[in-house]
């Protein structure tokens, strides 16, 4: 499948047999990441920061999970500024870099998980969109606001560098205004106790925090391939991104804090004050820049297995597909979603980060079609999600009790002060390195 005609030269080519224009500029690429930063999820999930029990309970105080939230979220801005900066240095999309990494044939595999974790993102993203619109105006069905999102984000997607720039232009400043304004409004309410409950569980919530920013880190060079220099993709991806998501999560805290913990009533505090309405509206619409970004990367993450594939029919295609997933499912599993998002691209990310900068990276990744398979790098992939696994093996009944079992007979038992996220990223990294050492000394030797 072959496009017959050529996009516009400040827009992303319809295949990846066109080379990719380098026309985002910084303040492009901040007020992007910003817009990302700042999510409904930010309000429906803020309960996922407060580590909560198996019966969906919080085990932590809200100023607890607003420490444990803002630390996580910091160091998960780093580390999508660590995923920026690659595609901004070579102009590939985030698969495609993946090739230089495990090969083109080995990239596949971390492939088809992000387009698994992005069309399930995507999905979310649509149902929360229904969700927030009905708590606005139940007028209109469900599925009206379903369908009302999904041709939305599909309409984004055909020209998503224009996206980008109407982002910058108009509405970075209304969702900014919304925010300033939602604060003003709910500390006016009177709180409750912020402290009441433990700091147990701390890692757990800034895991969970860290998970939605690394979220974006398998899709980050999809975007910044276009900037304009890697010094700038990495600031705008790292503090744009994190300060925003922080401003928006210990919003949601506190709306949280307002409700009681309750999480299905979590907008509430946002409708019931003055013009909430108007100003929530805001976020509601703005949300689709979320699903936007999740179903364009999905287009061309399989762009890196059907290169020649018109990333436009992709994105109708993928636009259909998720509204349909959005009709039949719900929010439920949202927190063993991102347990499992972290165990997979945090390591992920330590094994690339190690290798593009102090490893093979430096002399130039060969992210050719024909790039041969480096199964040294799978393996240091391997050894990262291990240790997630067996410090927070997640809330899947079957797939927890496996870890588990493996746990016990490593004698191996997690102390609360252990993050998987860091802990996995870091052993990741180190085992690239080593193994990567290892096996050129071998080679030298052979020769």
């Amino acid at each position: 499948m072959t496009s017959a005609v050529k996009a516009r030269a400040d827009e992303v080519p319809y295949t990846l047999d066109e080379p990719a224009p380098k026309v985002l500029g910084f303040w492009d690429q901040s007020a992007f990441w910003a817009n990302l930063g700042v999510s409904l999820f930010a309000f429906s999930g803020a309960y996922t920061v407060l580590a909560p029990d198996a019966d969906g309970r919080p085990t932590m105080s809200i100023m607890a999970g607003i420490v444990a939230m803002a630390v996580g979220t910091a160091i998960g801005g780093l580390m999508l500024g660590l995923a920026a900066a690659p595609g901004a240095r070579t102009g590939q999309p985030a698969m495609v870099l993946l090739r230089g990494l495990f090969g083109a044939r080995l990239s596949y595999v971390p492939t088809v998980l992000n387009i698994a974790q992005l069309i399930g993102w995507g999905t979310f993203e649509l149902i929360v969109i229904a969700d927030a619109a009905r708590a606005l105006w139940d007028g209109v069905p469900r599925w009206g606001y379903v369908v009302a999102a999904g041709v939305l984000t599909t309409a984004l997607t055909i020209r998503p560098l224009g996206s980008v720039r109407l982002l910058r232009r108009y509405v970075t400043v209304a969702v900014l205004v919304a925010l300033v304004y939602f604060y003003a409004q709910l500390l006016r309410e009177p709180l409750p106790d912020l402290n009441h409950g433990s700091w147990g569980g701390f890692w757990t919530g800034a895991d969970a925090a860290l998970a939605v920013s690394i979220s974006w880190v398998p899709v980050a060079a999809d975007y910044t391939r276009h900037a304009r220099s890697a010094r700038g993709a990495f600031g705008a991806a790292a503090v744009g991104y994190s300060a925003t998501q922080i401003i928006a999560y210990v919003l949601g805290l506190l709306a949280l804090a307002l409700v009681a913990g309750d999480s299905a009533r979590v907008f509430d505090p946002f409708l019931h004050v003055t013009l909430g309405v108007l100003f929530f509206a805001v976020f509601v619409l703005r949300e689709a820049d979320q699903s936007f970004a999740n179903v364009y990367s999905t287009a061309v993450s399989i762009q890196n297995l059907v290169p020649r594939a018109d990333r436009r029919i992709l994105s109708v295609a993928l636009g259909v597909g998720i509204t349909a997933l959005a009709l039949l499912l719900d929010i439920g599993d949202y927190a063993g979603f991102l347990s499992l998002i972290g165990s997979v691209f945090v390591p992920l990310l330590g094994v690339l980060a190690a290798d593009f900068f102090l490893g093979s990276g430096r002399r130039g990744w060969d992210t050719g079609r024909a790039a041969p398979s480096r199964w040294t790098m799978i393996a240091a992939w391997a050894v990262g999600f291990a240790a997630y696994q067996l410090i927070y093996p997640g809330s899947i009944g079957w797939w927890t009790r496996l870890w588990t079992d493996i746990a016990d007979a490593l004698h191996f038992t997690p102390q609360s002060w252990m993050s998987a996220s860091l802990l996995s990223f870091a052993v990741a990294a180190v085992a690239a390195l080593v193994i990567g050492r290892v096996f050129r000394r071998v080679d030298r030797a052979a020769v």
